[in-house]
């Protein structure tokens, strides 16, 4: 099984949006980590939107 090129691309622009980091930072995570973050990230903004 792969992960999908373009949902590579999601998250990686997901994460550079929120944490202003930088593609090669992002790329340079592993899949495990770059998931986790897109967690926190979005757990971030639910809890923003709800405030």
């Amino acid at each position: 099984m792969t992960y999908a090129a373009d949902r590579i691309e999601e998250e990686a622009a997901y994460l550079a949006y929120h944490f202003h980091w930088s593609l090669d930072d992002v790329l340079d995570l592993e899949h495990g980590d770059r998931r986790r973050y897109v967690g926190r990230a979005a757990a971030l903004v639910e809890r923003s939107a709800q405030a």
